[in-house]
């Protein structure tokens, strides 16, 4: 099978694997009630089966990444893809909450590395310079689990039992694994190891000032937009005047915002990484701050609403890509700690929107956080390019990124 002929269909069983996982993060906050009731414990208990799912992404994007790093990586997606089957046939089968639990740890541990090295992956597919619309490419599967995927996934686990989405949750995670098999290049730089030196090498990124720097504006830039949304519910019936019944196709509108703003995220990041970046996170803080100041209006709260959808998930690529820049030599473990670096904003932002209502600021306190967040990612960026150019650095990532050999 020729190059040409083998990446748009790997690259869209990289997006099929996405769109699973996205499906399985983020669906059960749809069942929630129903698993609460089924397993007759409570709602606050029950919700770990969310934040104990987070935390096991934060701790899988780098452990996970680690422990396979000397290995090839298509054999590790495959892998990592096995360990998503399992997890959700776990939750399918699950005879009581703890079973159901252990079920979205297993799941989770393969979300930040599948991601992590799935973005190396679709680098490698495509030529230098459409790699950012490669990962791009790979993180829509994402956005339509949320656009499509947990709508209808709710609705099948609310008329035949929350189990029924889980298992089609499975049904999608052999999917995804026959088309990893059949689609993404059995030979090649995209399934090499990293000639970095095993996990060594991918640790002495680490040591390169940008890399931290980028992980920083990860959890800054795209904290503040998970901030702001993590209360968008209680925001768009208490203040804009919402019913509740319409919150739903609310976030659909929201979720149609992720799924442009990726897309072209990707395509403007393959023009100019730096200059997209600072646009989008310059944009991103303005459609904040208007949304806090105009989420009385039900007109103007939906235009923020796909605006901040749009502009919050445009980061993900150029975020994705500038990491892999500057960790070019051993991309894999710090492409994998950008993945928990996304989660860690997501925790930051949910945490401190949560501070703000408790403290009593009302519900649009959690925008002027999640505006505060972002225009402070906005400024570590600026001094990170400020440090780059006073600072020689290896040159651009040219082979060494997709590790092809000579």
């Amino acid at each position: 099978m020729s190059q040409r002929t083998a990446l748009p269909g790997g690259l869209l069983a990289l997006a099929v694997g996405a769109f699973g996982i996205g499906l399985t993060e983020f669906v059960i906050m749809g069942l929630l009630p129903q698993v609460a009731a089924d397993f007759a414990v409570t709602e606050s208990v029950a919700g770990w089966l969310i934040s104990g799912y987070a935390l096991s992404v934060a701790v899988g994007g780098v452990a996970l990444t680690a422990a396979v790093t000397r290995l090839p990586r298509k054999p590790v997606l495959l892998g990592l893809m096995v360990l998503f089957i399992v997890g959700n046939l776990l939750s399918a089968l699950a005879g009581d909450y703890a079973t159901m639990l252990a079920g979205r740890i297993v799941a989770a541990l393969c979300h930040g590395a599948f991601f992590g090295i799935g973005a190396v992956v679709a680098a490698g597919l495509v030529a230098p310079a459409r790699r950012a619309g490669a990962i791009a490419m790979m993180f829509a599967g994402l956005t339509i689990a949320n656009v499509l995927g947990v709508p209808f996934g709710t609705l099948l686990g609310q008329h035949l039992g929350w189990r029924s989405t889980f298992w089609a949750i499975t049904g999608i995670g052999v999917l995804a694994l026959a088309g990893l098999a059949l689609l993404v290049p059995g030979r090649g730089p995209a399934t090499a190891a990293a000639p970095g030196g095993g996990l060594r090498g991918e640790l002495r990124a680490f040591t390169r000032a940008q890399v931290w720097f980028s992980l920083l504006v990860t959890v800054l830039g795209f904290g503040g937009m998970f901030g702001a949304f993590t209360y968008i519910a209680y925001t768009l019936t208490e203040v804009s005047g919402f019913a509740t019944g319409t919150v739903p196709w609310l976030l659909v509108l929201f979720g149609a915002g992720l799924f442009v703003g990726n897309l072209a995220g990707g395509r403007a990041a393959d023009v100019s990484l730096s200059r997209t970046l600072r646009t989008v996170l310059a944009v991103l803080t303005v459609v904040l701050v208007g949304f806090a100041l105009t989420a009385t209006s039900p007109v103007a709260t939906v235009a923020a609403l796909v605006l901040m959808g749009a502009f919050g998930f445009a980061t993900v690529p150029p975020l994705q890509m500038r990491i892999m820049k500057y960790a070019h030599q051993a991309p894999t473990l710090a492409s994998g700690a950008n993945i928990a670096a996304f989660n860690l904003g997501n925790a930051l932002g949910a945490w401190l929107g949560g501070l703000t209502i408790s403290a009593g600021l009302g519900y649009t306190a959690p925008i002027w956080a999640g505006a505060g967040l972002t225009l402070l990612g906005l400024v570590v960026l600026l001094v990170a390019e400020r440090h780059a150019r006073r600072t020689p650095v290896t040159p651009a990532p040219g082979r060494d990124l997709v590790d092809a050999t000579a």
